[in-house]
């Protein structure tokens, strides 16, 4: 059965007269008796008997009636969603974002996309970047922002977003605190709080151990929040991107000797058609004015 058929139908059921129903669909007279015969052969059967002055439906058509007007009213209801997601104007996007990004350098592009995007529902699914990777190349994500020291599969796009420097946190009454920089021959011996979802965590482990330096691990968390109050707390340093600092009173110092910087994209998939809000949101992030990174003979003392 034809959509066109099923209206045809129900502007007939409603007047009982082919004149003005075909008026009403804006269609001729001929062409929706046509439509009804057409319908009736599909359905095998008459649906409305037509007399002179008293055209009627027939027990088949007052059958049939409600599971057309039920059957239209989903269709057109469909059509409307599936206009709405093309359109942007009812739509969702889901945002795979690696628990370990601050939201500083993240929640203006946010807010500018909601402000001109009103349409589309945005959902942000955490995780870490081996889970991001793995949800994306099974569409349970739409995009993902994440980094890793790898190189990216050849299966995904990335577009650099914005790159950040690692810092070395701690409490304002740490010996560090002192310091203008701090190198990692200044971390021998020092107690140190550890990110475990950190991404470089191998690979700043390496190069310490690399040049001899040791350090005591005495606590470890996913919760990035809970490492920078332990770390506010006195309890010892730790490693943390700048953006990511969220915690008022911590004094955050740069991390020289050799100095790390990671690089933040954001992952699409290769060759997949995206939909129009997967579109905008890439549009978005390609002109959003990023900030830079500070620079790397600074020292500051951040959120008081």
């Amino acid at each position: 059965m034809e959509l066109h058929e099923i209206r045809y139908y129900l502007a007939l059921s409603e007047t009982l007269n082919f004149t003005r129903a075909a008026e009403a669909c804006n269609v001729t007279q001929p062409a929706l008796t046509r439509a009804i015969k057409s319908l009736e052969d599909k359905l095998g059967g008459t649906l409305i008997h037509r007399e002179r002055g008293n055209t009627h439906l027939t027990d088949l058509g007052r059958l049939m009636l409600p599971y057309f007007s039920e059957m239209f009213g989903h269709m057109e209801k469909a059509k409307r969603r599936a206009e709405g997601f093309v359109k942007l104007t009812e739509s969702r996007l889901t945002i795979g974002l690696m628990c370990t990004i601050g939201p500083a350098n993240l929640v203006n592009l946010i807010a500018g996309f909601n402000s001109e995007h009103r349409g589309i529902e945005l959902y942000i699914r955490d995780g870490t970047a081996r889970q991001l990777e793995a949800q994306l190349t099974e569409g349970e994500i739409d995009v993902a922002i994440y980094c890793s020291p790898d190189a990216p599969s050849e299966a995904l796009h990335a577009l650099s977003l914005f790159r950040e420097r690692f810092r070395i946190a701690v409490a304002p009454s740490h010996p560090l605190a002192q310091l203008e920089r701090v190198t990692i021959p200044d971390l021998e011996g020092q107690n140190y709080l550890c990110r475990v979802n950190c991404e470089y965590l191998g690979y700043i482990r390496d190069i310490r151990q690399s040049m001899g330096v040791e350090i005591r691990r005495i606590y470890a968390s996913e919760r990035d929040d809970w490492i920078q109050c332990m770390v506010l707390a006195g309890l010892g340093f730790t490693i943390i991107p700048e953006f990511a600092v969220t915690v008022p009173g911590l004094v955050v110092l740069p991390l020289v000797e050799p100095e790390f910087v990671r690089e933040i994209n954001l992952v699409t998939v290769r060759g997949r058609p995206h939909s129009s809000a997967v579109g905008a949101f890439v549009h978005a992030c390609r002109r959003h004015p990023w900030a830079e990174t500070l620079g790397a003979g600074a020292r500051i003392q951040t959120f008081h």
